[in-house]
């Protein structure tokens, strides 16, 4: 089944709650968890206490408390400030997930408006279409930007073949190091450099290895891959303006007709959204921000803090104290024995404790970084306008199994990011003329001049004014995200979302289950 751009946005908008949430939820138990560890180091001072009272001197036992009692106090002090800046942090996470939500429904609701007008157009396309797609002048510059379309993708397909000659051909001269030694000191070229010596052994070699007969051929190899790109590249070029050329009489004939209006009226909805993706990207970034602070506060991330909670632990190991519980064990009275008792409980509470926080920081980190690889996701497919109302997917598991799959670490960010490319369809055409006005090379045409299957991309039956008679996308190369006419093959590129703050890390670690996912 196939699912529709804004529906396909929404289930990541749904599943970057679900992080939003869990992240809520551990920072939650850490600061439980740091408040817990407190109160059982306190407790453990406690039957310090009463085990000095039994077994030492009544001066000594006054200077142990009054050590082991300052640094509770401190530690209690502190955990009280603690709580209070772990608040406020949380309360500013809060503010922008409230400000994010806002943001959400303003875009959702001006897309709405967008697919209005959008509506609108298409209405007067299906009127004016076919007549258009009838005058001479549109059919000519259509022919041509078509023939031209075919030229680059032959081209191109000649030079990626060239370069897989030059990959497998040229193996066995790259495998040569003799001739590799003559190649790159330019021997029997105007570049060698070298003195007579050199020179005269370098004649052997060049005997020994045949380097005369071979060196033309391995030229050839290279060369031709270089001559065939620039002339695909030239042709790449002239198509694109040929392109720009048809979109120029397409929109000069919706003006005509009265459609500059809704074209207008669409530009600024576009303008409105855009401003509105913008402020999601601050926001974004000032959570991550706050969301930091909340974790470092949430794993006791103070150093005041810390050094309460340090000193406090310090004063119940210092070696007089552990004397006494040693001392305590290898006596055999009841009290003694229920204290001690009492202290390895403690101590074994503490240890499962901090072990349980060791994995939820784990977890923090992981759904952190889960976060803002699904940040940039949700970046490239509003900036590829994949969440137009005119985008469609092929595959409805991309927001079910495959996105389960990204946010549990089985997959790439930039492997998830690639399977919603290859999935992407334009649904704008057919009979409907001017459907793809706004959108990427108008919805018509791939990324690129060279489809899989050969041929044109510029599929426009003569039935339509630039009306796609394959609503499928052809998939051919890609250059990036960006998307646009390019030399290259070969998709991929970095994601381009920018961050005013964050320096978080994209590498991918074991995403748990939980969280709705």
């Amino acid at each position: 089944m196939s699912i529709r751009g804004p529906e396909a946005l929404a289930s990541l908008d749904e599943a970057m709650r679900d992080i939003r949430r869990e992240e809520e939820d551990i920072s939650k138990r850490l600061a439980r968890s740091a408040e817990k560890l407190g109160k059982i180091r306190e407790n453990e001072a406690e039957m310090f206490r009463q085990l000095a009272r039994l077994r030492i001197d009544p001066a000594v036992q006054a200077e142990l408390d009054g050590r082991i009692s300052s640094a509770e106090g401190k530690a209690r002090d502190m955990l009280k400030a603690h709580a209070k800046d772990l608040s406020t942090a949380e309360k500013a996470v809060a503010d922008e997930d409230a400000t994010l939500a806002r943001l959400t429904a303003e875009r959702n609701d001006a897309l709405k408006i967008f697919e209005t007008h959008q509506g609108e157009l298409k209405a007067l396309a299906t009127k004016l279409g076919p007549t258009i797609a009838r005058d001479p002048a549109f059919a000519g510059r259509r022919q041509a930007a078509t023939e031209m379309a075919d030229i680059a993708g032959q081209s191109m397909r000649k030079t990626e073949q060239a370069e897989a000659d030059r990959e497998q051909k040229g193996k066995p001269y790259r495998d040569d190091a003799l001739f590799m030694y003559l190649w790159e000191a330019g021997y029997g070229t105007a570049s060698y450099r070298a003195n007579n010596l050199i020179r005269f052994f370098d004649s052997k070699v060049a005997d020994l290895v045949g380097f005369a007969k071979a060196r033309p051929n391995f030229a050839m190899l290279n060369e031709i891959p270089l001559r065939l790109r620039e002339h695909a590249e030239r042709g790449i070029e002239n198509a694109a303006l040929a392109e720009q050329e048809v979109d120029a009489l397409e929109t000069a004939a919706i003006d005509n007709a009265g459609g500059k209006p809704m074209r207008d009226a669409m530009a600024e909805t576009q303008a409105r959204i855009d401003a509105v993706d913008a402020q999601i990207v601050t926001a974004e970034d000032r959570r991550d921000e706050a969301a930091k602070l909340v974790g470092q506060l949430s794993q006791g991330g103070n150093p005041a803090f810390e050094g309460a909670l340090g000193e406090l632990a310090a004063a119940l190991g210092r070696e007089d104290i552990q004397t006494l519980l040693a001392e305590a064990r290898l006596t055999r009275t009841g009290q003694d024995d229920t204290i001690v008792a009492q202290i390895d409980e403690t101590r074994v509470r503490a240890k499962e404790e901090e072990g349980e926080t060791r994995e939820l920081n784990e977890r923090l980190k992981t759904l952190a970084a889960r976060r803002r690889e699904l940040e940039d996701i949700q970046w490239e497919f509003k900036k590829q306008r994949f969440d137009d109302p005119r985008s469609t997917f092929r595959d409805d598991k991309l927001v079910g199994d495959v996105l389960n799959d990204f946010l549990r670490g089985g997959i790439s960010a930039a492997s998830y990011w690639e399977k919603w490319r290859g999935s992407q369809n334009w649904s704008a055409g057919t009979s409907d003329w001017g459907g793809g006005v706004g959108l990427p090379n108008n919805g018509r045409r791939t990324n690129s001049p060279w489809p899989e299957g050969g041929g044109s991309t510029m599929n426009w039956p003569d039935s339509s004014f630039g009306g796609s008679g394959n609503k499928s996308r052809p998939r051919g190369s890609s250059g990036g995200f960006g998307g646009g006419w390019t030399g290259g093959s070969g998709s991929g590129g970095g994601f381009s979302r920018p961050r005013t703050g964050s320096t978080g890390t994209r590498k991918s670690g074991g995403f748990k289950t939980g969280g709705g996912f």
